[in-house]
């Protein structure tokens, strides 16, 4: 007892000082001092999709956390942390044999209090059922098959996506082709597609052809080619497709297979003979150049990269992207930007940066991110619809630099399902209540 008396007694001084230390502490202080959110950051480290998509998602997660932790970012992110909570990231190789494993490792071993990211559509369709078995917050970034909400998970509560789907990304191309490109739709009788073998594939292909089908009459299929994925060599597909002379091909190639259907298309005369329409291709424009045959339709999955709109967000977010990597940011920078701006915009609409308060506030919510505005409109609020971009291709001999002219751009409203359809119910009624105006 005497020892207690003498340590509450001499302490009195000490504690006043460190409650007026306290008092006068700066948030960041403040901040650094209280537990962390920890968050799981998965996307490509190795292999062939890494360069073009993994790590520019990567770099955009740790440039986005970063400035968020030092409360660095323009308005309205220009607080610091989760709600005043600093973020800890731990990044993940999705370039990996067992993603359901590596997901339950995240959750289960690193204690994860939340995980952003994945860029295949393969490994969505994996995780999505485990997310809800496991109860972590899941917000992911890319892989776009609609599949997610409206087949494997139909009731979400901790999974979501901050990232349109694939209806966006083909609806949009479909239009492009039969409004803005007068010379094609002219003669156009006939389509063909090269798309990778799982789902991603298989949706983009489907939703392109059938709104082709739907915004033109009489149009026909006349090739379809589905390589495995991360294949690597077309010489066969190329040659079928040469030999079905579509008028217009469509492919949702990306990374390292986009790279090589140009280069190898190209080399064919693939591009010289049909009207090329590339949905998920900025990211070759740098890393290609003159490679990539001029005319050829580009798409960004979004309003992202050289389409993303100006604004103080973008306009950072460029900038501070080149400063740290010298690289412009391609689209999966940009989703993986969003995805991690969704967390904090719901964190600090709450005014706690908790898995409990993220989930229950980025449902239905509505923010900006460095593209434009994410909308989480479909799947009860757990499905992101955000705007989109095409273009068609055109190598600046004089700077040296891939560039697109003939720039359509097309709000979320026109170009996304509503929330009563599914994508294949929506496309095949005609589009019905879409706002193109």
């Amino acid at each position: 007892m005497t020892k207690v008396s003498h340590l509450g007694t001499a302490s009195r001084p000490l504690a006043s000082t460190l409650a007026l230390a306290l008092a006068l502490a700066p948030t960041t202080l403040l901040a650094q001092d209280a537990p962390a959110f920890k968050l799981g950051v998965v996307s490509f480290l190795s292999g062939g999709a890494s360069g073009p998509f993994g790590v520019p998602s990567r770099n955009a997660a740790e440039l986005i956390v970063d400035a968020i932790n030092k409360g660095t970012l323009p308005a309205p992110y220009d607080t610091i942390g989760f709600a005043g909570t600093l973020v800890e990231p731990l990044f993940a190789d999705e370039a990996s044999k067992n993603v359901v494993a590596d997901y339950q490792k995240l959750v289960q071993k690193d204690e994860v209090d939340g995980i952003v990211g994945y860029n295949s559509s393969g490994s969505c369709v994996a995780i999505a059922p485990e997310v809800e078995k496991l109860e972590t917050l899941t917000v992911l970034s890319a892989c776009g098959t609609s599949q997610i909400f409206e087949e494997i998970v139909t009731e979400p509560k901790y999974l979501f996506r901050a990232a349109s789907h694939a209806t966006m990304d083909n609806v949009a191309a479909a239009r492009y082709v039969v409004e803005h490109t007068p010379e094609v739709v002219e003669k156009l009788s006939d389509i063909a597609g090269i798309n990778q073998n799982y789902s991603w594939g298989f949706d983009s292909w489907r939703d392109f052809s059938a709104s082709i089908q739907v915004l033109k009459e009489d149009v026909e299929i006349a090739n379809e080619q589905f390589p495995k994925i991360f294949a690597g060599q077309y010489g066969a597909e190329i040659s079928a497709l040469l030999t079905a002379r579509a008028d217009v091909v469509h492919s949702s190639f990306w990374g390292g297979d986009l790279e090589a259907l140009v280069i190898q298309g190209a080399g064919r005369g693939l591009f010289g003979r049909t009207q090329m329409v590339l949905t998920s291709s900025d990211t070759a424009i740098h890393r290609l150049g003159r490679q990539i045959p001029d005319g050829t339709i580009i798409g960004a999955r979004g309003s992202y990269s050289i389409y993303a709109p100006q604004s103080e967000l973008n306009d950072w977010f460029r900038q501070a992207y080149y400063d740290r990597y010298g690289v412009y940011p391609v689209h999966p920078a940009y989703q993986m930007a969003n995805a991690v701006l969704g967390m904090k915009a719901a964190a600090d609409k709450a005014g706690v940066g908790t898995e409990e308060a993220i989930i229950a506030n980025l449902k239905g919510l509505s923010y900006e991110g460095p593209g434009g505005i994410v909308d989480m409109a479909l799947a009860d609020g757990h499905q992101a619809i955000t705007g989109s971009a095409y273009g068609t291709y055109k190598f600046d001999t004089e700077t040296g630099l891939g560039t697109v002219e003939n720039i359509v751009t097309y709000k979320a409203e026109c170009i996304n399902p509503p929330a009563d359809l599914t994508s294949q119910e929506w496309i095949k009624g005609g589009f019905v209540g879409a706002d193109c105006e």
